[in-house]
């Protein structure tokens, strides 16, 4: 059967409960479809890049799904149909990703670098540009030798 990774946003003001039922319903459909959902990951409450339907955060949970196509036709279905999902991206893949995704492995750094304690910008370092040496902009070396400006009308506007 084929692979399929499904990522669904849902909407902030949705409960967590409200999530875990969608993602229980979309994974029975998948399974009353004859296919099976190999991995489930909650990925939290995320900022949305732009504003969706009014929504700048959204739920994000992702499907590994070995179904038929039909399951995932099924899917998009009701998540078009469901006020609670603001948008879905279903792909095709070659082999389903062992172990926790980029994203949970992403928040793992973050979350070691967290417990190290570089929290906010101006605690790592080199924290802002200011502390450079030779300036804002660094040595920019020599630039080599400067042409004559193509409008000048006298050697003496030329330099």
């Amino acid at each position: 059967m084929p692979l399929y990774e499904h990522v669904f946003l849902a909407r902030q003001d949705a409960s967590p409960q409200q999530v875990e039922e969608l993602t229980a319903q979309m994974t029975g459909i998948v399974e009353g479809l004859g296919g099976k959902v190999t991995k489930t990951e909650n990925w939290g409450v995320r900022s949305l890049t732009y504003r969706m339907n009014k929504n700048r955060k959204a739920h994000f949970v992702l499907l590994n799904i070995d179904a038929p196509s039909a399951a995932i036709a099924e899917i998009e279905r009701q998540e078009r149909i469901s006020e609670d999902v603001i948008r879905y991206l279903s792909t095709r893949v070659e082999e389903l990703e062992e172990g926790p995704s980029a994203m949970m492995r992403k928040s793992d750094r973050d979350r070691e670098r967290d417990d190290r304690g570089g929290g906010f910008r101006g605690e790592r370092e080199g924290g802002f540009r200011g502390d450079r040496e030779g300036g804002f902009r660094g040595d920019r070396g020599d630039r080599g030798p400067r042409r004559p400006r193509e409008d000048a009308e006298t050697p003496a506007d030329q330099e």
